[in-house]
Protein backbone atom coordinates (compact mmCIF):
# COMPACT_ATOMS: atom_id res chain seq x y z
CA UNK A 1 0.00 0.00 0.00
CA UNK A 2 1.51 3.41 -0.61
CA UNK A 3 2.54 5.86 1.65
CA UNK A 4 1.49 9.30 1.98
CA UNK A 5 1.89 12.69 3.60
CA UNK A 6 -1.39 15.69 3.77
CA UNK A 7 1.44 18.56 5.29
CA UNK A 8 -0.74 21.62 6.42
CA UNK A 9 0.49 24.90 7.56
CA UNK A 10 -0.85 26.45 10.37
CA UNK A 11 -2.50 29.93 11.25
CA UNK A 12 -4.42 31.25 14.18
CA UNK A 13 -5.70 28.87 16.65
CA UNK A 14 -9.63 28.69 17.35
CA UNK A 15 -10.31 30.31 20.63
CA UNK A 16 -9.56 27.36 23.61
CA UNK A 17 -7.08 26.05 21.15
CA UNK A 18 -3.96 25.02 23.00
CA UNK A 19 -0.82 24.47 20.58
CA UNK A 20 -0.49 21.45 21.76
CA UNK A 21 -3.66 20.03 20.50
CA UNK A 22 -3.33 20.35 17.17
CA UNK A 23 -1.24 18.16 16.16
CA UNK A 24 -2.74 15.24 17.64
CA UNK A 25 -6.42 16.15 16.97
CA UNK A 26 -4.90 15.70 13.09
CA UNK A 27 -3.28 12.74 13.79
CA UNK A 28 -6.31 11.04 15.43
CA UNK A 29 -8.16 11.94 12.20
CA UNK A 30 -5.95 10.26 10.05
CA UNK A 31 -6.23 7.33 12.54
CA UNK A 32 -9.99 7.16 12.34
CA UNK A 33 -9.89 6.21 8.67
CA UNK A 34 -6.59 4.85 7.49
CA UNK A 35 -3.45 3.49 9.30
CA UNK A 36 -1.38 6.24 10.45
CA UNK A 37 2.28 6.15 10.36
CA UNK A 38 3.78 9.09 11.84
CA UNK A 39 2.96 12.63 12.70
CA UNK A 40 5.22 15.59 13.47
CA UNK A 41 5.21 19.44 13.61
CA UNK A 42 7.89 22.03 12.31
CA UNK A 43 8.15 25.39 11.75
CA UNK A 44 9.00 26.55 8.43
CA UNK A 45 9.50 30.32 7.43
CA UNK A 46 8.05 31.18 11.07
CA UNK A 47 4.77 29.00 10.38
CA UNK A 48 3.74 25.99 12.39
CA UNK A 49 3.62 23.15 9.24
CA UNK A 50 2.11 19.58 10.78
CA UNK A 51 2.62 16.95 8.70
CA UNK A 52 0.85 13.20 8.90
CA UNK A 53 1.66 10.54 7.22
CA UNK A 54 -0.32 7.64 6.85
CA UNK A 55 -1.22 4.64 4.05
CA UNK A 56 -4.01 3.36 2.47
CA UNK A 57 -5.14 2.06 -1.03
CA UNK A 58 -4.96 4.52 -4.01
CA UNK A 59 -4.73 8.76 -3.73
CA UNK A 60 -8.70 8.65 -4.68
CA UNK A 61 -9.04 7.34 -0.60
CA UNK A 62 -5.90 9.36 0.28
CA UNK A 63 -7.60 12.60 -0.87
CA UNK A 64 -10.37 12.10 1.21
CA UNK A 65 -8.01 11.07 4.62
CA UNK A 66 -6.77 14.38 4.05
CA UNK A 67 -10.25 15.85 3.53
CA UNK A 68 -10.99 14.41 6.57
CA UNK A 69 -7.52 15.78 8.50
CA UNK A 70 -8.20 18.88 7.25
CA UNK A 71 -11.36 19.32 8.32
CA UNK A 72 -10.86 18.22 12.11
CA UNK A 73 -7.78 20.44 12.01
CA UNK A 74 -9.92 23.13 10.94
CA UNK A 75 -11.99 23.38 14.24
CA UNK A 76 -9.32 23.97 16.23
CA UNK A 77 -6.86 25.89 13.93
CA UNK A 78 -6.97 27.82 10.50
CA UNK A 79 -5.35 25.77 7.94
CA UNK A 80 -3.36 28.17 5.88
CA UNK A 81 -1.97 25.63 3.37
CA UNK A 82 -2.11 21.82 2.71
CA UNK A 83 -0.54 19.79 0.76
CA UNK A 84 -1.40 15.76 0.09
CA UNK A 85 2.05 14.12 -1.06
CA UNK A 86 2.48 10.11 -2.00
CA UNK A 87 5.39 8.33 -1.95
CA UNK A 88 6.97 6.49 -5.03
CA UNK A 89 10.07 5.33 -5.38
CA UNK A 90 11.64 7.27 -2.49
CA UNK A 91 10.41 10.60 -4.05
CA UNK A 92 7.10 12.30 -2.85
CA UNK A 93 4.88 13.50 -5.04
CA UNK A 94 2.12 15.71 -5.05
CA UNK A 95 -1.41 14.17 -4.98
CA UNK A 96 -3.51 17.38 -4.74
CA UNK A 97 -3.11 20.75 -3.11
CA UNK A 98 -5.46 23.69 -1.08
Amino acid sequence: MPSYRVIMTIGPLRPGTAPHEVLPAAADAVAEVALLEASSVNVVRGAARITVRFTVEDDEVAVQVGEHAVSVTEERAAVEDTRLTRQSRGRWTTVATR
